[in-house]
């Protein structure tokens, strides 16, 4: 399992099973923890006197953690003054869900799209530093600290217990959730890795106000039982102490990934969109001398025009390095630290799913979008050959036969439209001819009886796509720049 959460981070992460923890060994009992964390909600009543408390919370609404140092006089001296970090998880406590987890999560994003299952309330909190809610993880939150200030932290869960309950009828039992803690120091190097102290709490979400009515009816429950029965349930408390638990099982994974934003060293993950655009143009040529010559050479050449330029494409053969800056060139920034050792060909071998599983929906089909080269099609695609070309092999094939042949082969090319304006015709068709747009003064399109209509956004807007033209070329007076006719 733990090697499954290396390659799905949005997932809610099999937690050690609380049922069989829940009763920490005797040694332990008297134990001063270094932290204490205690949730501000209150204690269910209806819960038996060896059983882990029962905490409700409301969906949406804001609950504070206290974060309380609780060491001992010399103990742990070598955070004093600095920093820790916590994460604050929200996971399943049911076994049977934590076998189905993704399958699980992945139906609420779904239904839930671009929600987020746990957050935190940034304005209400006090003393936490440097706060982090990973896009790629629903269920995490985490943060830095300084033991010796006061910190409290708000959270909000935002998912209802009910969410993952078999809806056969009305009235369904939500499951419970666990809120996890788990707290490091900083390494030699600079990383948030070394583990001091985790805890946990058991509870369920309901609905805006629907944790006030369920403790509500807990309560005039207990107080219809006997003094007897009584006996059997534990008190009601105002506050939730988490208990202490063993730290989160994938912890190789919490320290690499969950929180590169913490990391010194110069390998830290950084947010960086790179300056290379789908549609960037090349520089265009400086103008020559024999522009009309140049035009004449054009039909001769081979051309491609492409709306996405071939170096947007990553190959299997790209290092690791390469697919990096690959991934910040196109916007993946956020996931370059899961990919950090892929390579070209790793990355291209993922399926639509594993993408869809790692990066969530939406960026999850992007990804496999860029990863697969496929592009976005044009809005308009229209096809042109020069009319000089076509002439003058009219004329050849006469020459050798005596007749003119109607099934000449003529090279036409392809310009794609993206904005349909003039503008950019007038920048395709210069790309093409290898001039700059300043060579071309205006664009006709030969109308009725020969005229000569300018060329507008609206008419290219109601060109018929993948139409045909010959493109004449008629030089302006008194300047060296030329009008484009298409017929």
């Amino acid at each position: 399992k733990g090697r499954q959460l290396n390659s799905q981070s949005d997932v809610l992460a099999l937690p050690i099973f609380k049922q069989e923890e829940s009763n920490l060994p005797p040694e332990n009992e008297n134990k001063l923890l270094p932290f204490q964390y205690v949730l501000c909600a209150a204690t269910s009543p209806a819960v038996k006197l060896h059983d882990e408390t029962l905490t409700y919370l409301n969906q949406g609404q804001s609950y504070e953690i206290r974060m309380l140092d609780n060491r001992k006089i010399g103990e742990l001296p070598e955070i004093n003054g600095k920093y820790v970090k916590s994460i604050i998880r929200v996971v399943f406590h049911d076994r049977r869900l934590q076998y189905t987890e993704h399958q699980q999560l992945e139906g609420w994003r779904w239904n839930r799209p671009g929600d987020r299952i746990l957050d935190l309330d940034i304005p209400l909190s006090v003393g936490i530093v440097d706060p982090r809610a990973n896009p790629t993880q629903l269920n995490t939150v985490e943060f830095l600290w300084d033991p010796s200030k006061r910190t409290s932290v708000f959270i909000q869960v935002h998912c209802i217990s009910t969410e993952f309950t078999t809806r056969k009828h009305g009235g369904e039992k939500g499951v419970p959730f666990r809120i996890q803690i788990d707290t490091f120091k900083e390494n030699e190097n600079g990383d948030y890795t070394e583990h001091l102290h985790s805890a946990s709490c058991q509870i369920k979400v309901f609905k805006p106000k629907g944790a006030d009515r369920k403790q509500k009816t807990d309560r005039e429950k207990m107080e219809k039982r006997t003094p007897q029965e009584k006996e059997k349930y534990q008190p009601s408390y105002d506050t939730t102490i988490l208990t202490e638990c063993s730290p989160w099982p994938d912890i190789s994974y919490v320290n690499n990934t969950a929180s590169p934003g913490f990391s010194s060293s110069q390998g830290s993950f950084t947010i960086a969109e790179g300056n290379g655009s789908p549609h960037h143009q090349p520089d265009p040529v400086p103008a020559t001398t024999d522009t009309l010559g140049s035009f004449r050479k054009w039909a001769c050449r081979e051309l491609s025009v492409s709306p996405v330029s071939e170096n947007q494409n990553l190959l299997p053969t790209a290092t690791p390095q390469d697919a990096q800056q690959w991934l910040h060139r196109n916007r993946f920034s956020p996931y370059c630290r899961l990919f950090a050792n892929f390579s070209g060909g790793d990355l291209l071998k993922l399926t639509r799913d594993d993408v869809i599983q790692i990066c969530g929906p939406a960026d999850g089909i992007r990804l496999f979008n860029a990863l697969k080269g496929r592009m976005v099609r044009p809005r308009l695609t229209i096809y042109v050959c020069q009319e000089l070309q076509q002439v003058r092999e009219q004329q050849q094939q006469k020459h050798e036969n005596g007749d003119s042949v109607s099934s000449s082969f003529y090279v036409y090319h392809a310009i794609y439209f993206e904005e349909l304006t003039a503008i950019e015709m007038t920048e395709k068709i210069a790309q093409l001819f290898n001039i700059s747009p300043r060579q071309i003064h205006q664009i006709y399109k030969q109308g009725p009886t020969g005229i000569h209509v300018l060329v507008s956004d609206e008419m290219i807007q109601n060109f018929q796509d993948e139409s045909c033209f010959v493109l004449d070329t008629l030089k302006a007076e008194g300047s060296d720049s030329y009008h484009i006719i298409l017929k």
